[in-house]
Order: structure tokens, then C-alpha cells, then sequence
């Protein structure tokens, strides 16, 4: 695979180009998605729940994230390469700053950050330092207690409207990725065709411009749980190798996700 880019995805979206996107933790697994052509991982906070049985993500430090970043970058040397910023690294533009600076020296291309509009100062001073972003709006796991549990987000009318303009508002202030997790198909689309930015979604229907599962639920690991907007490729095909191949072949032709893996 050849290295690839923000410059890359955003040339997919104007061509209409589907892709894949997964979480990875580690130097082996990152290898094996590369090779089967996952142009896009990320390093999640997800790690706290998949890896150490965390109930949340809310326990994950910048450190933890920066070691996992060091060790997917290792294996996938040519994926763009995102990583999460956990919860409170980024209260202040200086502290996300500070935060991102740990996480681009461990091998990180573009920082995840979740929220709204609130975060347009945060997006600036980072995409002024040499840091991209990618903006996570809809279910933001790390404001699961303000939420009340993890529920799909953007159901009525005056949220939807909000979601769409904290998109643009994040756009404009330098955000070049938007990511939207458990959204309606409607509201994904709408927005996809709204920002000029590419958009990732994960539960969010397939008028998204790519999709990011997370790898324990592909591989049907994740505690006997896979969440209403996955699927166990592993499962279907018996092999991981091909598992990753199917996921990617499915989300490229538009095949998935189906009806059964979206929100209305």
C-alpha cells in the first residue's frame, strides 16, 4: 500500500470513493489490516472497554494512547493513522496542544477530538500547529453520563439541526475530518452532503463517505456483545484475513452497512 493521506480521502470523496476505516492497539493486527488494504486506522479510547474491560473509556490516559499509537504505527507504516485524545486532554486549547504533541511524536497523523462547536477554538490552535483533526460528533462515548448511557443521538429535529451546524462550525475552524457515531441514516447523509470534509460513520447508515468498526467486533470478540451497527465478518468468513477483506470489499461496493446496521 502506498502511504496515505488526508489529501487522499479527500480526493475519494469527491470521486464518491467508499472506504474503510478500523480500530487497531497493536503492531501485529495493524500489519494484517494493512496488508488486506484498510487505508485509515484509528487508536481509540475504545481500548479501555476492548482491552482492559473498562465498563467506559473514560479511565484512558494520553500515555496509554500514545504507546498504542507507537505500536500500530509500527506495524502499519503506510495507513493515516488517527488517534484518540481521551477524556479531559483536551479542556483547554493548551492542554490539547500539549496532549497532541504526545500523541503526533508517537507516530499519529490526525487527532480525534468529540464535541460540538464549543470545540471550534481547540480545532483552530491545533490545525495552526501542524496538528489535523478529526471532529466526532453524535454518540461521543466520553460524555457517556451526560447522556445517560450509550444511546443514538440526533433523533429530533432541533438536535439534528445542532449536529449540522457543530459540523460546519468545526469545518470552518479546520477540522478536516467529521466522524458521526450512532446518528440516523438521514441526518449522516445530510451531513455528509452538507461538509466538504470527508465523514466517517459508525452506526450512522451508508451516505457516509467511509466506515470505522471497531476490530473486536469484526472479529466477533467483544465480550459475546456486537452492537446493532456491526457485523461478525469473522463468522461469515472463518478466516481473519478474510474477514478484513470482506469488510473492506463490503464497505467499498455499498453493501454495508444494510438497514440492519443503521439507526432511522
Amino acid at each position: 500500500m502506498k502511504k496515505v493521506t488526508i489529501t487522499d480521502l479527500m480526493a475519494w470523496k469527491k470521486e464518491g470513493r467508499k472506504f474503510a476505516t478500523i480500530t487497531a492497539y497493536d503492531a501485529s493486527f495493524a500489519g494484517l489490516f494493512e496488508e488486506q488494504g484498510i487505508p485509515v486506522i484509528l487508536v481509540g479510547d475504545s481500548l479501555g472497554m476492548v482491552l482492559q474491560g473498562k465498563s467506559d473509556t473514560l479511565s484512558v490516559t494520553v500515555e496509554e494512547i500514545a504507546y498504542h499509537t507507537r505500536s500500530v504505527r509500527a506495524g502499519s507504516p503506510n495507513t493515516l493513522l488517527m488517534a484518540d485524545m481521551p477524556f479531559m486532554s483536551y479542556s483547554t486549547p493548551e492542554k490539547a496542544c500539549e496532549s497532541a504533541a504526545e500523541l503526533m511524536r508517537a507516530g499519529a497523523n490526525m487527532v480525534k477530538i468529540e464535541g460540538g462547536a464549543w470545540l471550534a477554538d481547540t480545532v483552530t490552535a491545533l490545525t495552526e500547529r501542524a496538528v489535523p483533526v478529526c471532529a466526532h460528533l453524535g454518540l461521543t462515548p466520553q460524555s457517556v453520563n451526560i447522556f445517560g448511557g450509550f444511546r443514538v443521538q440526533g433523533r429530533d429535529a432541533d438536535k439534528a439541526e445542532q449536529m449540522v451546524k457543530d459540523a460546519l462550525a468545526l469545518e470552518k475552524a479546520g477540522a478536516q475530518v467529521i466522524l458521526l457515531e450512532c446518528v440516523p441514516a438521514t441526518l449522516a447523509a445530510r451531513i455528509a452532503e452538507t461538509v466538504s470534509v470527508p465523514v466517517i460513520g459508525i452506526g450512522a447508515g451508508k451516505g457516509t463517505d467511509g466506515q470505522i468498526l471497531v476490530m473486536h467486533d469484526i472479529l466477533g470478540i467483544s465480550a459475546n456483545y456486537i452492537p446493532k451497527f456491526s457485523k461478525n465478518y469473522l463468522a461469515e468468513t472463518g478466516d481473519i484475513r478474510k474477514a478484513v477483506a470482506q469488510y473492506v470489499s463490503d464497505v467499498e461496493s455499498g453493501t454495508f452497512p444494510g438497514p440492519e446496521h443503521t439507526f432511522n
